[in-house]
């Protein structure tokens, strides 16, 4: 199997976490002594004390203590799991299993100051040689050494030792003192390999500092900051390669008006996103010629090629505002996302909400001018679709309790007059908001996210609220607002796997295109929490 740059990455990615995981707590991690030292300090340093003059007097065989200090040393069970006297690193006949080193000072006394558990007071007995102190002076190197015994320490046990130290008697340099050195105490021959195995098995390690983790943890942490760094570098730099689901061809896209937005935005993505593999998807101004032309014309696209029952149609796909009324066998629908609409109103009626029943009287012709529902003495103007648009299918079946608008009173919306009542029809949701925005008194209605973007446009376009409910995705899910469609995605037949019709819609559905139907106000069936939103009705 070939892996490329980004999959060699990724494996590094998933394989240095893990061994630094393993590592540490599978093998340091589960056997691990820790110690602090929680206190060195000398008795110079606590004149502010009321026991400075006690601490400044402390004697040892008859003479005070020079530059005396204290030290206070507590030893943990810092790993996962007990440690027990043979998991020490000095042989088995050694009782001690730490020492401590103090260069430049020897040891006045010392006392076990606290034990987590009483069973450890057994390995600090006064006869025990695994704990003690010794001085030892061996030329110009001078040091105050304290013996820690094997003592076994259960998950978490601890033991506290307070020791008492003094310059040497003939030190008169004042230099400040050395930090302490831990070891684990390792004394005659052994076998070769048993150095490498104890250190695998257990380790002293120090954890006054609250390390986070070991140098080699550290050192997988921070290589796999390099992978993450060097995987993110390349999204920054030219790419060659076609995305994994480009197909090179030419996509023929129709349908809806209202949708139309949304996937124009989706295939200039597309088309750019796939340079490298040759991809056309032509769009002009009568692209998209509403959900009933659309399918019209894929169908006729089916004929024209001759595709036969149980093949698909590669490169044709239309968008409609839900399920297209009539028998069209050889097509297939897919749910996309849905869509809100809205109604829209010109401003001089002076109405800013409607309910269903006025809004059904409207459409029924019982209502002829805004004076009767309260708003000016303007005649209503009622704008519509035409019959195979979506829209209008959507206002039908949902707001309007499927009945149909009346019919127009004039053949262009143009010839509408200002203080007569009348019905016009359009051919397109921008057509349908111009002309309700010129038309004083005109009412219509369109894709809420369209809607927008002309009322920031025209001060002349109000959005009209249904029963005080306004068009929100979230109105929909509740229930609340009625006014929306299922966008659907036709297809004569299954298109054939490597197509750009398939490529297309997983693109659409799956990958960037989510995000494009997201801009523009629609939310994907696959993401609804109310699956009903995306039945078919």
């Amino acid at each position: 199997m070939d892996l490329d740059f980004d999959n060699w990455v990724a494996v590094i990615s998933i394989a240095i976490p893990s061994l630094a995981f393993f590592w540490e707590f599978a093998v340091v991690g589960r056997k691990r002594l820790g110690y602090r030292v929680q206190m060195d300090a000398l008795a110079a340093d606590a004149t502010q004390s009321p026991y400075a003059g006690v601490l400044r007097d402390m004697q040892r065989d008859g003479h005070r203590l020079k530059d005396p200090s204290f030290v206070l040393l507590r030893i943990e069970n810092a790993g996962s799991a007990p440690i027990e006297d043979s998991d020490y690193l000095t042989r088995g006949n050694d009782p001690c299993g730490i020492t401590v080193t103090f260069r430049d000072r020897q040891v006045a006394g010392l006392v076990v100051t606290h034990l987590s558990q009483p069973e450890l007071e057994t390995f600090f007995t006064p006869e025990d040689e695994g704990f003690g102190y010794r001085n030892v002076e061996e030329g110009d190197l001078r040091r105050g050494v304290v013996r820690l015994p094997k003592a076994k320490l259960p998950l978490r046990a601890e033991y506290k030792v307070l020791v008492v130290l003094e310059r040497w008697t003939d030190d008169d340099t004042g230099e400040p003192f050395p930090r302490p050195v831990f070891v684990g105490a390792v004394g005659g021959p052994r076998r070769w390999f048993e150095p490498l195995v104890r250190y695998f098995r257990f380790k002293l390690a120090r954890t006054e500092s609250h390390v986070f983790a070991s140098r080699p943890a550290w050192i997988g942490i921070g290589l796999l900051a390099l992978a993450v760094v060097a995987q993110s570098v390349t999204l920054f730099l030219p790419e060659n390669r076609t995305p994994l689901d480009c197909v090179g061809g030419t996509l023929h896209l129709n349908g809806s008006t209202a949708f139309a937005p949304a996937v124009r935005e989706a295939a200039a993505r597309y088309e750019e996103a796939c340079q490298g593999a040759d991809v056309s998807i032509p769009i002009d101004e009568g692209t998209f010629d509403g959900s009933g032309e659309g399918l019209a014309d894929l169908e006729k696209a089916g004929r024209d090629r001759k595709i036969e029952v149980g093949d698909g149609l590669g490169d044709h796909i239309t968008f409609a505002d839900g399920i297209v009324g009539g028998d069209h066998a050889r097509v297939l629908s897919r749910a996309i996302a849905y869509s809100v609409f809205t109604l829209v109103v010109n401003k001089d009626a002076g109405v800013g909400n409607l309910t269903s029943d006025q809004i059904r009287r409207l459409y029924a012709g019982k209502i002829t001018n805004w004076s009767q529902l309260g708003g000016e003495d303007v005649p209503v103007h009622l704008v519509n679709r035409h019959v195979t648009s979506g829209t209008r299918s959507a206002l039908v079946a949902r707001v309007l309790n499927r009945k149909q608008p009346l019919g127009p009173t004039v053949e262009n919306c143009a010839a509408l007059e200002e203080d007569t009542y009348g019905i016009c029809e359009v051919d397109s949701t921008q057509t349908m908001l111009e002309t309700v925005a010129a038309a004083p008194g005109a009412l219509g209605y369109s894709e809420v996210s369209s809607a927008a973007a002309k009322i920031k446009e025209d001060e002349h376009l109000v959005q009209l609220p249904i029963a005080s409910q306004r068009a929100t995705l979230d109105a929909v899910e509740n229930g609340d607002y009625p006014y929306w469609q299922t966008e659907f995605a036709y297809t004569y037949g299954e298109p054939p796997a490597g197509s750009v019709a398939a490529a297309f819609l997983t693109y659409l559905t799956d990958q960037g295109g989510r995000d494009v139907l997201r801009e523009y106000g629609n939310r994907l069936c696959s993401e609804v929490e109310n699956p009903y939103v995306c039945e078919p009705t």
